[in-house]
């Protein structure tokens, strides 16, 4: 699941829609801005079948990957995460992982990887566009997580939204995967498109972790100020 939004029931439809989400590579390009993680170290969570980790060594990225076997709980997950040295990375990275969730275990594992001031980039559906309601059920979580008050931002995370494609050959195939991914909310979605490709938009949640001698300096002049 972590190369894409969804789970797919075989390997064949996963490959399909890997040519379908987000062609134009605005994921990666985003991932630059924010890390940058070209010629950085980078670690990427629940890393599924190595799609997004080839997309990122193409531009320079080193990646080490932590794969999880689906459906692992976290314990599991942070097990593995424990093999990793703690900060010796530059970013860490996860793409709709379900672990990676706000107040997590997981998370905290993850902060834990980095360098000082290194960066932290967590991947969700942001659940405003022509896919949500392919997966209603999450929607609602979703759009709670990317608002202001909300559990990612209220804990120091910044949110930047991507606004990326589901991009078809035509209409014809659109429908014949959305179909069979999604059954009847697929159908649904089909019958509504007046052209081949839907509106899909991202969330990266993403913040730094403060180097701690420079609180230290910022705590010693808020004191002689005093």
């Amino acid at each position: 699941m972590p190369d894409l939004p969804a789970a797919f029931s075989d390997r064949d439809l996963e490959e399909a829609f890997l040519g379908v989400v987000d062609v134009e590579g605005k994921l990666t390009a985003a991932l630059e801005d924010l890390g940058p993680i070209a010629d950085r170290d980078v670690v990427l969570l629940d890393a599924g079948n190595g799609y997004r980790s080839r997309l990122m060594t193409e531009i320079g990225s080193r990646v080490c990957t932590v794969t999880l076997t689906p459906g692992c709980d976290e314990s599991e997950a942070l097990d593995r995460m424990a093999l990793l040295p703690a900060g010796q990375a530059d970013c860490v990275v996860a793409f709709w992982s379900e672990l990676a969730v706000p107040g997590s275990d997981f998370v905290a594992a993850a902060e834990r990887l980095l360098r000082p001031t290194g960066r932290l980039l967590l991947i969700h559906d942001y659940g405003r566009d022509d896919v949500w309601n392919l997966r209603p059920a999450l929607r609602a979580r979703q759009v709670e997580w990317s608002q202001r008050r909300g559990p990612f931002l209220g804990s120091g995370f910044r949110v930047r939204v991507i606004h990326c494609w589901w991009t078809f050959e035509s209409i014809e195939q659109a429908r014949a995967l959305l179909e069979a991914a999604f059954g009847d909310a697929g159908t649904d979605l089909a019958d509504r498109m007046k052209r081949p490709r839907l509106e899909y938009q991202v969330a990266v949640y993403h913040r730094s972790i403060p180097v701690p001698s420079l609180m230290e300096d910022e705590r010693e002049a808020v004191g002689a100020a005093e």
